[in-house]
């Protein structure tokens, strides 16, 4: 079970929403400082990831099996997503007040 999975088995009623559509609700309400911070943080997780990848694999062969990887997990990955957006959107959160 994913860090927030518990929290979408009724995510309607719990977020007024989808866990997406909260984080760009609250992103959008957000100073765009806070906003931007917290996406380069993204980014730079992001780079740092496939910057590891790429030196263990080639580009070609990650893309073959990052298609089939999500073929084959497509609703572990769907779960994931969301405890994601839910992360994400904590991170936004604990900077409001900040």
């Amino acid at each position: 079970m994913g860090k927030f999975e518990a929290l979408f088995e009724d995510e309607e009623n719990i977020f007024g929403g989808t866990p997406r559509s909260k984080f760009w609700d609250i992103a959008n309400q957000a100073s765009d400082e806070v906003v931007q911070d917290e996406f380069d943080k993204i980014v730079a997780k992001y780079a740092m990831m496939e910057k590891f990848l790429e030196e263990h694999i080639s580009d070609e062969e990650l893309e073959a099996k990052m298609s089939q990887y999500e073929i084959a997990n497509s609703m572990e990955l769907e779960q994931h997503k969301k405890s994601l957006y839910v992360a994400f959107t904590g991170d936004i959160v604990c900077r409001l007040d900040s």
